[in-house]
């Protein structure tokens, strides 16, 4: 019988062509084909393949089975991979996810600067976790980049990951293709295709009674060819249940009933084990010798039931298999899942592969089978642990109630929800669970667990209250007694409790440094850092977080702390406060990069973070922004639901200061919704961003009370949560809109912050700024102008300059501000604050100074010329054919910040691929200088 060609699909088949069109000009695209078991996917897929390698494309096939669905790794990832090539090694724990994705962007990003990519991934509703992660976020993240996506999927898959997939691709704009029954006419083209004449009028009938489904016609054929199979059909195929008809199930019996006894067996204990799998496994099952299944094999391979075109014997089609499972009593198919889970276990098989027999088996399970599932479990957290969640419940609801294992499980469950999107449903979980009679240990490290998820969505009150629970229980082990006060430590020091979090400390900075142990001496030092900075001691603070840095660096395994913190991030934020505002860099840079290597993806929104508000300490605002949308962005990929208010604020600071209220304002309701129960860490800085965008907007007296309860106490620790440029602007606010007490306050601080450290020559020019504030004292403000020149602080210089111009112009000598406010508007230009630079253009202006029209800022004007500095120097490394990761190592930044600069440029120019940016780039007379 001759395979029939593609039928009844010429539209689908269009939209496919288009796709690869487009494509083939540049420009990203994703299709999602879904349809019922047999509709055709598979053979789409298969002629698009066709097409692309015909096209000069490079074709990436990934089929998944349905034994994937616990497995660790990533399909889509080992498909990219060369042979001998050199690959990325990161700790087998921690979080991996965001260095998964990054993997596999580098890799296609590669492979699309050679020729366009298709990357085809059949049967996706059971790829493994890591890989479907990766099809809910690259489309998008490579949209500009040269590959078709095509996913086929039945549309009825039950996964919550898989439902996640589909509903991330259709945000992104993916073109979805139903496959739906085809008609009559073209079923019987398919079956005079199939035969090589014209069906005949009983098999026609028989069509009718097949849902439109092509393969089944295809099978109805082969049943028909036989007189046999035709009687035994019955004539008409049945209601449909699984999408199998029930004439089709009875077809598969009867072609099994024609089949040697060998044969029979071989093919049932074939479809218990999976659409692909090993003949010697399926020997052992069956007590047999390989070499005596041999007949069995050839009868199956010439019923066109089996193929061994691979290592392993495979159905020809999953709804062969579907059916031949089916029609296996339910009780021999869970006996014969947890027989197959023993027999691969004993043989080394994968633990994924095994974990799906025991779960389909449907307990009970003996001790292996649960190191089994434990295992799988683990495996799969630092790649999916969304569906490494899902499979540790599924394990312990095998458990009987009483098994200890059974509360491990389910909080491993809870924890590994709690770093996806699904906190509420962590929570949840946790919930249910303390509803059991526990034992303290038991409880103790589920509420810690909690404490957790508390804090890593910045409800510190919460995480206290499950912390003090947890410490009241009696008989904890050491280790976790220990763990839990480090993290109400860790908790009070996030509150501004620097007092609390001191007395916390029974003994355990102590205990650390005599143990030696590096992880141990590391998370001290780290304490040690954290209270002393807030407590204004800032030499020690530094001292203490370069040790810590030091010391992680010799023994990188000291990274992996709980809670979890990293010594360089945290140097990073300490010398934003002090004269070395300029080592920021440096460390940020080679601290992600160790991270990164490391698999700590949980960190990286926060290095971008730290890294934005550095350079709005030095005046970068552009860069800034960029550095905070990277921030967000990577977040949103790790599916890391605590808002970051510190991040929104920075990007409403910068908008506030370009001009930009309308965007500032939405930025700030993203703040207020993010800071949540959070008020003390993150308030510093929306009480700031509240206040600056009140004051632009007119409302000085609103703008003063923003900032009342942040720093109306007099307290030096919400001021050292903000960089020291921004303290003088407290002050200025708050006398502006007739609040002195807040700027007295601040004030009263920063005469502590003197007396605590006089080490830091930026504290003591903010505080002379502050001063001359507050008595309109000149000689204040030329000493802070004097001591800010050589800070790396434009904009805190701009502000100080404004503020003694201003004073000045009410003198008697107003002519005397205009140097000033010439230099401020000038430092104001070059950081790009257009609305601060508009404000001192007008004060000149009342003072009868006509300057001419000034250079608009690169964010101001439309097309090229929108174009920041930063956004520049990246156009010539695409012209010259640069992958974003190319191009992220060449400028010594990180990558995603890279891809938040080529989206900028995409918008700006109104162009959507890499090959549209090198055709403008060669029409705007070349890039030789772009990035000078």
């Amino acid at each position: 019988m001759t395979v029939p060609r593609l039928r009844g699909r010429d539209h689908e088949m269009a939209v496919l062509r288009a796709a690869l069109d487009a494509v083939r000009g540049g420009r990203g695209a994703c299709v999602v084909v879904a349809g019922a078991p047999g509709a055709g996917k598979s053979r789409l897929l298969t002629e698009v393949d066709t097409l692309a390698r015909r096209g000069g494309f490079d074709v990436v096939p990934v089929r998944a089975d349905e034994l994937d669905q616990y497995a660790a790794g990533a399909a889509l990832q080992s498909a990219l991979q060369s042979p001998g090539g050199s690959h990325r090694v990161t700790a087998a724990t921690d979080d991996q996810r965001l260095w998964l994705l990054d993997s596999i962007t580098d890799a296609l990003e590669d492979r699309a600067q050679r020729a366009p990519v298709v990357v085809l991934v059949d049967d996706a509703q059971w790829a493994d976790p890591a890989t479907l992660f990766a099809l809910r976020t690259l489309p998008g993240r490579l949209a500009a980049s040269r590959i078709l996506w095509v996913l086929a999927v039945r549309p009825e898959a039950e996964r919550p990951i898989v439902a996640r997939m589909r509903e991330d691709l259709d945000r992104l704009g993916a073109r979805r293709l139903t496959l739906g029954p085809l008609p009559q006419k073209e079923l019987r083209h398919i079956a005079a295709d199939a035969l090589g004449a014209t069906p005949s009028r009983e098999l026609t009938t028989l069509l009718r009674g097949i849902a439109g489904n092509p393969y089944l016609a295809i099978e109805l054929v082969r049943s028909f060819a036989d007189a046999d199979a035709g009687k035994g059909e019955g004539g008409v195929a049945g209601l449909p249940r699984h999408d199998l008809p029930v004439g089709f199930r009875r077809s598969a019996a009867a072609r099994l009933n024609r089949l040697p006894e060998d044969a029979v067996r071989l093919l049932q204990i074939g479809s218990v084990l999976g659409r692909e799998f090993d003949l010697g496994i399926a020997a052992r099952m069956l007590g047999r010798q390989v070499g005596s299944l041999l007949s069995g094999v050839e009868a199956a391979l010439a019923a066109d039931l089996l193929t061994a075109d691979g290592p392993r014997l495979a159905f020809r089609h999953d709804l062969v298999r579907q059916a031949l499972h089916e029609n296996l009593p339910p009780a021999v198919r869970t006996a014969l899942h947890r027989e197959a889970a023993d027999t691969l276990r004993a043989a080394g098989g994968r633990p994924a592969e095994v974990a799906w027999h025991v779960v389909m088996s449907g307990g009970p399970v003996v001790d292996d089978s649960v190191t089994t599932l434990l295992t799988a479990v683990r495996d799969l957290s630092p790649t999916a642990p969304d569906a490494a969640a899902d499979l540790a419940r599924r394990s312990a609801g095998l458990l009987p109630p009483h098994d200890r294992r059974r509360i491990a499980l389910l909080t491993d469950a809870a924890e590994y929800l709690g770093r996806t999107r699904r906190v509420h449903e962590a929570l949840d979980l946790v919930d249910a669970t303390l509803s059991e009679r526990l034992e303290p240990p038991q409880e103790a490290s589920l509420r810690l667990v909690a404490a957790e998820i508390h804090q890593a969505a910045g409800d510190h009150v919460a995480a206290m209250a499950h912390l003090q629970r947890a410490l009241a229980l009696p008989a904890l082990p050491r280790d976790l007694h220990v763990q839990l006060l480090k993290t109400k430590a860790t908790g009070h020091i996030y509150l501004g409790e620097i007092s609390a979090a001191e007395q916390t400390d029974t003994g355990l900075v102590e205990a650390a440094y005599r143990r030696g142990d590096t992880a141990h001496v590391v998370s001290a030092m780290m304490f040690q850092s954290q209270t002393s900075f807030y407590r204004g001691r800032l030499a020690r603070a530094v001292d203490l977080a370069e040790r810590a840095t030091a010391r992680a660096d010799m023994e990188p395994a000291a990274l992996h702390l709980r809670p979890p913190r990293i010594p360089a991030l945290w140097l990073a934020t300490v010398l934003t406060a002090t004269d070395r505002l300029g080592d920021t860099e440096r460390i940020l840079r080679e601290g992600q990069r160790e991270a990164e290597a490391l698999g700590l993806g949980w960190s990286l929104p926060h290095w971008h973070a730290c890294r934005a508000c550095a350079l709005l300490e030095q005046g970068a605002l552009d860069d800034a922004a960029v550095e905070a949308e990277a921030s967000l962005t990577v977040a949103d990929e790790l599916e890391i639901t605590r808002g970051n208010a510190q991040v929104r604020s920075v990007l409403a600071l910068v908008e506030t200061k370009r001009g930009d209220l309308a965007r500032a304002r939405d930025h700030l309701r993203a703040a207020d919704v993010d800071t949540g129960a959070n008020k003390q860490s993150c308030g510093p800085w929306v009480s700031l961003a509240r206040a600056c965008l009140e004051e632009a907007e007119g409302r000085g007296a609103a703008a003063a009370m923003a900032l009342r309860g942040s720093f109306g106490g007099g307290e030096v620790t919400p001021l050292l949560v903000l960089p020291p440029s921004h303290w003088p602007e407290i002050a200025r606010i708050a006398v502006s809109g007739g609040d002195r007490s807040v700027a007295q306050a601040v004030s009263g601080a920063l005469r502590g912050l003197s007396a605590q450290d006089d080490s830091q020559k930026i504290v003591g020019a903010v505080r002379a700024h502050v001063n001359g504030l507050l008595q309109n004292d000149l000689s204040e403000l030329a000493s802070a102008i004097a001591g800010l020149r050589k800070s790396g602080r434009p904009l805190a210089l701009a502000a100080a300059c404004e503020d003694l111009g201003t004073l000045l112009a009410t003198s008697a000598d107003a002519e005397a501000a205009i140097p000033y406010f010439d230099e401020a508007a000038q430092l104001m230009t070059e950081s790009g604050a257009v609305r601060d630079r508009e404000r001192l253009k007008r004060r000149l202006r009342q003072l009868g100074v006509r300057s001419g029209a000034p250079r608009p800022h690169t964010t101001a004007s439309p097309g090229w010329g929108r174009l920041t500095e930063s956004e520049r120097k990246l156009i010539p490394l695409v012209v010259e054919g640069l992958t974003n990761r190319a191009i992220a190592e060449r400028l010594f930044v990180s990558v995603h910040t890279v891809n938040t600069h080529m989206k900028h440029i995409f918008t700006k120019l109104g162009i959507n691929t890499r090959v549209e940016l090198t055709r403008l780039a060669m029409e705007q007379g070349g890039t030789d200088g772009e990035s000078d």
